[in-house]
């Protein structure tokens, strides 16, 4: 079988995306597992390697996906007439950074890649005609045409959905429903046994309120719409439990008892999570046809250049790509060649016998 095509955008050329991708590939590791198709400006790919006096990594220049070539770092150029200015944000950068994922995406829709891996943008500078541009996860959504959708943030340890995310804080209990958190809950169940592989996960849920609302005290969101939607989702065969409060859920550890927690908004999930996964958590988007990943940080303009950037999180987002459409694979071939029962328990647990 040949190794998995992914599509690499370049992200904004003013920040770290080009240097952590050079990093990424300095090495032969990579290549061992996939066929990467690096979707940026040579010009701006050349200044980077210059400029982070990088000899490695030599790429072949293709026009399609279907030339690349593995065990190499291929690349299809995608002229924006693009300048870098290190650590500034742009609108020429954010033209940049868009033209790379538009034509990557569109590779992609035409079943030319099997995943996609975006290196971050600045969604202030990203100005598309005739459209309003919130970030990768929408924008892939849209283009997929996918309605029901979810950012996640995985890592070894823990795998943190969100029920809503980039809206400010003052809006968060008013788009709050119990459809909501449902919704999100199926959708998470779903993606941690096709996309992770666990046949009956269990999902913490946190509260909206602190102390999750202390019995009504300190908000009825809880008793209103979290707790009735953990109920119907139970009905439906989903092990959810909670609502926790977030404080003392992380604090206490009690994720490691879970494999997947379902947060109510950015923040409550974020910090947390790049608190315990560090320089290697992964932004994954469930629910679309393509498997998307990123890494969990944005441009950082502030150390731009400065040769310092670690490129643990996008190296892990390539990894966790690869690991996502085997685990697709192995759910789809067992969809259609179902072992029976003591067969497949045979099976999984052979090394414990």
């Amino acid at each position: 079988m040949s190794k998995y095509r992914i599509g690499i955008t370049q992200g904004d050329p003013n920040g770290i995306g080009v240097e952590v991708i050079l990093k990424c590939f300095q090495e032969k590791f990579l290549f061992k597992h996939c066929t990467p198709i690096l979707y940026a400006d040579r010009k701006i790919f050349s200044f980077w390697k210059k400029h982070l006096e990088f000899d490695n990594p030599r790429y072949n220049i293709i026009t399609k996906p279907e030339d690349a070539i593995e065990n190499e770092l291929n690349f299809i150029n995608v002229d924006s007439n693009c300048f870098v200015e290190i650590g500034e944000p742009k609108e020429e950068a954010g033209k940049s950074a868009f033209m790379a994922l538009s034509q990557c995406v569109h590779d992609a829709k035409n079943g030319k890649l099997d995943a996609i891996v975006t290196a971050p943008l600045d969604k202030s500078t990203v100005n598309p005609e005739g459209m309003v541009f919130t970030g990768h996860t929408d924008y892939l959504a849209s283009e997929f045409e996918v309605e029901d959708y979810m950012m996640l943030m995985t890592c070894e340890e823990v795998t943190v959905g969100l029920v809503t995310t980039h809206i400010p804080l003052g809006e968060v209990a008013n788009v709050l429903t119990k459809e909501k958190i449902l919704e999100k809950l199926e959708i998470l169940q779903a993606s941690l046994i096709n996309d992770f592989g666990i046949t009956k996960p269990r999902i913490a849920v946190l509260g909206l309120n602190p102390h999750a609302g202390d019995s009504g005290v300190i908000g009825k969101e809880e008793q209103e719409i979290i707790i009735p939607a953990v109920n119907e989702a139970r009905g439906k065969g989903i092990v959810a439990i909670g609502p926790y409060p977030s404080d003392g859920f992380f604090g206490s550890r009690e994720h490691n008892n879970f494999d997947g927690v379902l947060a109510m908004y950015h923040d409550q999930g974020l910090i947390p999570f790049k608190y315990i996964s560090g320089q290697n958590g992964v932004n994954y988007t469930a629910g679309l046809t393509v498997v998307r990943t990123s890494p969990d940080h944005g441009t950082a303009y502030d150390i731009a250049g400065k040769g310092i950037a670690q490129e643990g999180s996008m190296r892990t987002s390539i990894l966790t790509a690869i690991d996502i459409l085997k685990k697709r694979s192995e759910a789809n071939e067992l969809s259609k060649n179902p072992l029976p029962f003591a067969e497949l328990k045979r099976e999984k647990f052979r090394g414990d016998f």
